[in-house]
């Protein structure tokens, strides 16, 4: 770990711990309980998908921005290890505590859910470029704004205006265009057992990824030597927490059901159905 001493927290880490454990359980079970899946399937897709979101996706931009700057080599691969013990080892816990360990009946998919192939390409590429969009406008007009954050970064001095900026970082920083496209689609592959595996309203299964994507970032409410500065973190925290929830809800939009046109996206009932399956 860094030397670097830490400034406080919004709260302390005793308290943090507490709000981060609590709000991480209500998630938890509530996903478990509103899913049509039980035992080692449902156990195993949520790890995969608690994971992904709470570690691997959010340490990756790690190891980009802050590998020259506070994280060491040594301590990069342990950041990926120290979340296995969340989604492995406590998520069966608690399927088995709340009684979803054996499965009780036949439960038969929604076959709305279920869509072509070149369809969900399609709208994992548009996806990508919407995350991309939401990050970078998120990034500018709420953390960028931060003099603190900017100078963290290298970047000190004034803040160059939208489109400038936007220019030379696509120029300059073309890995980082095509890092935020990977994470706008792991995300919403990691999201996608959720989804299927959903048996409670689209609005409710997007209220569920949508804070799946965003509570990892909560953490910055707690000291942390790895972003040492208060205002960065703040500013970080309002930042990731907003656009990753609008970004979960779009994904359930759009993933929820296969769609047959651009109006039904629009329309709470499937268009252009066959006759056989109205």
């Amino acid at each position: 770990m860094p030397t670097t001493t830490s400034e406080p927290g919004l709260v302390s880490d005793a308290n943090g711990m507490l709000i981060i454990g609590l709000i991480n359980t209500i998630l938890i079970i509530g996903i478990i309980v509103s899913s049509r899946w039980y035992g080692w399937r449902l156990a195993l897709l949520l790890a995969l998908a608690y994971y992904g979101s709470f570690t691997f996706i959010t340490q990756v931009e790690t190891w980009y921005f802050l590998t020259d700057l506070t994280v060491s080599p040594n301590l990069l691969p342990r950041l990926f290890l120290m979340g296995l013990s969340i989604p492995f080892i406590y998520i069966p816990l608690a399927i088995l505590i709340c009684n979803k360990w054996k499965k009780r009946d036949v439960i038969v998919g929604d076959k709305k859910m279920l869509m072509p192939f070149k369809q969900l390409l399609l709208k994992l590429g548009i996806l990508a470029v919407t995350y991309l969009v939401i990050y970078w406008l998120a990034g500018y007009f709420i953390a960028w704004q931060n003099p603190e954050l900017r100078a963290f970064y290298g970047s000190s001095g004034e803040i160059a205006p939208f489109f400038e900026h936007t220019f030379d970082t696509f120029i300059d920083s073309p890995s980082l265009i095509l890092l935020q496209l990977a994470r706008g689609i792991l995300f919403a592959v990691i999201a996608i057992p959720i989804i299927r595996g959903s048996r409670v309203k689209p609005w409710l299964t997007g209220l569920l990824v949508a804070f799946l994507l965003a509570l990892p970032h909560l953490g910055h409410i707690m000291p942390n030597p790895l972003m040492p500065i208060a205002s960065v973190r703040f500013s970080h925290m309002v930042e990731t927490s907003t656009s990753t929830f609008i970004f979960g809800l779009i994904i359930v939009w759009l993933l929820h059901r296969r769609h047959y046109n651009v109006k039904d996206l629009f329309s709470k009932k499937q268009t252009g159905l066959p006759n056989v399956e109205r």
